[in-house]
């Protein structure tokens, strides 16, 4: 699943130290939180809804260097996974929240994308990860997403399944704007992923945006086949990829 060349970015960024959380979920639940033109993305007869902390770094438009505040900033987005009428696969955002104001305003003004501003941090040592989120606004506030995350070694190619590259080579958000479907190319290298853990979890961003609530208790294992049992996670992580955003365009009416 090669990435789409972006040749005129709009934005460039660096998503660094990032954690997937899945979990699976009927297709008919997901669908219905899809605006009309897209439909759920499945594998294997399930639909997916992730969680992923991580920090933006390098964050700027063409031919301005990043800012040291605003350039570097946590973010959680919680997504699922849907194509067009076309069939081109891409990310549909339940919601996200960043660390920065400016960039919420900037993100919810052009790409129409439902960020909220929040208190949020990404601290981590060796192979540790904590992070941390309150919601602020728009309300309600106080919606908290608290995620432990223990490390572990690089994922070899045998062991990068189907699955894997079905929930994190993703090329293409979504978005409606002015009551259209639209979309927008992104690039980045192919993720570097490495085994994870999730050590603790304590979130209500997927309440937050209607979702029946999974079940937060990590499993001591995954079957066999890799796949997690429904309302358990499956935990990826990855340094990060540095990311080239591109315009967003109208889906053509099929």
């Amino acid at each position: 699943m090669p990435s789409g060349r972006v040749g005129l970015p709009v934005m460039y960024h660096r998503w660094s130290d990032i954690t997937f959380i899945h979990w699976r979920y009927p297709p008919a639940v997901v669908q219905a939180f899809l605006p009309d033109g897209l439909t759920v993305d499945t594998y294997e007869g399930s639909a997916y809804v992730g969680l992923t902390p991580f920090l933006m770094r390098d964050v700027r438009a063409p031919g301005v260097p990043p800012l040291p505040w605003l350039s570097r900033f946590p973010e959680t987005n919680v997504r699922t996974y849907a194509r067009d009428a076309r069939g081109r696969r891409g990310l549909w955002f339940l919601s996200l929240d960043a660390g920065r104001l400016p960039a919420v305003l900037g993100a919810r003004a052009t790409y129409r994308l439902p960020y909220y501003w929040s208190d949020m941090s990404v601290t981590g040592e060796g192979a540790r990860r904590r992070y941390r989120c309150v919601r602020r606004w728009p309300g309600p506030s106080g919606v908290r997403c608290d995620a432990d995350v223990d490390l572990g070694a690089p994922l070899t190619e045998a062991e990068r399944d189907g699955l894997a590259d079905f929930l994190v080579e993703r090329y293409r958000l979504f978005t409606v704007i002015a009551g259209r479907l639209a979309t927008a190319q992104v690039e980045h290298p192919r993720w570097p992923l490495h085994h994870a853990r999730l050590t603790g979890l304590e979130q209500g961003l997927l309440d937050a945006a209607g979702l029946p609530a999974p079940d937060h208790h990590p499993p001591d294992h995954h079957p066999p086949d890799h796949h997690p049992p429904d309302h358990h996670p499956l935990v990826h992580a990855s340094p990060g990829v540095p990311v080239r955003i591109g315009m967003p365009r109208p889906v053509p009416i099929a």
